[in-house]
């Protein structure tokens, strides 16, 4: 299924079933039939037509929503390769935890509220009626080093859009990774239709401003005294890019 897919449900019990297991990432298949009091057999038969549909899988015990899976991508520098891949929810607690290590910097919020949500929701890609959300990392042995977010509002004033983070460890940096993760996401958001991205930092984070600007970013607007950082008050620098 894909994220950009509008979602449609002819019974209610299978859109219960549905919402339930979106709201988990993975989840039993038999907590779900008895979280919603549902018949054996008829749990059984709406599992079939989900599965069918290409809304959700079923792995054993558990149950996932069924995203369409996108391309791994192969690189390699002269000191290590790594792969860039659609995030999967194992990667929570590594992704969860790159992402802190970027904001505790104190330049990237946005990455901040980006762990917050993940971390109080626990799972990493969402498709429902009111917001959708992608995520890629980029990782090395296995490990993730590096993402980007792209938060999909459902709103049809809005869906042309999207919100995008990008970060990667500092031991990584000044190898290409990072152009290579942005330009995964943008061309994901442009394979799927949308128009335009956007991406807010602090003033102070020059770096990041000048890393966008390079890859064809602009600034559209600046918010004045925004956030209050150790005690001062910093601009919001915000960018945007047409895809």
């Amino acid at each position: 299924m894909e994220l950009t897919e509008q979602l449609h449900f002819d019974n209610e019990d299978r859109h219960d079933i549905y919402d339930y297991v979106e709201a988990r990432g993975s989840v039993r298949a038999d907590k779900v039939r008895r979280a919603l009091n549902l018949d054996p057999e008829a749990f059984g038969h709406h599992v079939t037509i989900l599965r069918r549909d290409g809304y959700v899988t079923r792995d054993g015990t558990h149950l996932t929503v069924a995203y369409q899976e996108e391309d791994t991508e192969e690189h390699a520098t002269d000191d290590f390769a790594y792969t860039i891949r659609t995030a999967e929810q194992r990667d929570l607690s590594g992704l969860i935890g790159v992402i802190r290590q970027v904001a505790e910097e104190g330049t990237y919020i946005e990455a901040e509220s980006v762990a917050d949500l993940l971390d109080h929701e626990e799972v990493i890609l969402r498709h429902n009626e009111v917001r959708s959300r992608m995520v890629f990392v980029a990782c090395v042995d296995d490990e993730v080093v590096g993402w980007v977010h792209l938060d999909l509002p459902e709103m049809e004033k809005l869906a042309h859009t999207a919100v995008l983070t990008v970060g990667l460890l500092s031991e990584y940096r000044n190898h290409g990774l990072g152009t290579a993760l942005l330009d995964r996401g943008v061309r994901w958001a442009d394979e799927h239709g949308f128009e335009k991205l956007y991406n807010s930092v602090p003033a102070t984070n020059e770096a990041a401003i000048t890393f966008l600007e390079d890859q064809g970013w602009e600034v559209e607007a600046v918010r004045e005294d925004h956030y209050r950082i150790d005690g001062d008050y910093v601009d919001e620098v915000m960018l945007a890019a047409s895809v």
